[in-house]
């Protein structure tokens, strides 16, 4: 299957230290490919070089497209949507505010967007007149993945989504994602430290290790090698 996103021997910077050293990743279309490793490995840091956020070097493909020449706007523009690690959603907002303002790229079909999200997220249509600020942490990272998909992706980048929630709301949030994958046919590229669990739904995953990619093949043969769940995955 083809690739809807490519990084050719990217390098990714903060400010004159080199922090991922020229990896390869591929995404493909309608995929979910899941970025591994432990803190500080370069998995943020590769998502933040995908969307403009840091600089970079190397090749950045979305959809024949080449990002690392675009601006952050540009690239939200083609089709590729960010959800950072710490939700980053408007506090002082309420819920359907917070999902008009993501669906500012698609004002014409915000109304209809707003219920497809509430159909995704009924938990947000209960909270639609409440202020962001006031919502669970779960509930939270649904109104931040629901912004996201306001604006029609073809690429969904989520950095961290079971950061500090339950495991039932993890496995709640990660049924989401699975179904929005399947209904709207859109590529995911996921960092998450829940590798079992990540696993489990992936295609396609990269082991980082300080800046580098360590080992890469189908989700399933890194789940199974037992020295690569001793030695990177925890479990």
């Amino acid at each position: 299957m083809a690739s809807i996103l490519e990084l050719r021997a990217v390098k990714a910077f903060y400010g004159q230290s080199e922090v991922v050293h020229g990896i390869d990743v591929a995404v493909e279309e309608g995929g979910m490919t899941v970025l591994l490793g432990a803190n500080g490995a370069g998995k943020t840091t590769t998502l933040r070089a995908i969307c403009g956020l840091v600089k970079s070097e190397g090749e950045i493909l979305f959809a024949g497209e080449r990002l690392d020449r675009r601006t952050t706007e540009a690239i939200a523009g083609l089709g590729v949507a960010h959800v950072p690690e710490g939700r980053g959603t408007f506090v002082g907002l309420t819920v359907e505010e917070n999902l008009r303002l993501g669906g500012y790229t698609r004002l014409s079909a915000a109304r209809e967007n707003i219920q497809r999200m509430y159909g995704y997220f009924p938990i947000l249509a209960q909270r639609r007149r409440q202020q962001a600020g006031a919502l669970s942490g779960g509930e939270q990272q649904m109104l931040a993945m629901a912004r996201a998909l306001m604006m029609s992706p073809r690429l969904l980048v989520l950095d961290e989504p079971s950061f500090g929630l339950a495991p039932r709301i993890v496995e709640d949030i990660f049924t989401i994602i699975e179904r929005i994958r399947q209904e709207e046919k859109v590529s995911v590229l996921l960092v998450e430290q829940n590798a079992s669990l990540a696993l489990e739904l992936a295609d396609h995953a990269y082991l980082l290790e300080t800046g580098y990619i360590v080992t890469s093949g189908s989700a399933k043969t890194l789940a199974d090698d037992p020295q690569i769940r001793r030695s990177y995955l925890g479990y």
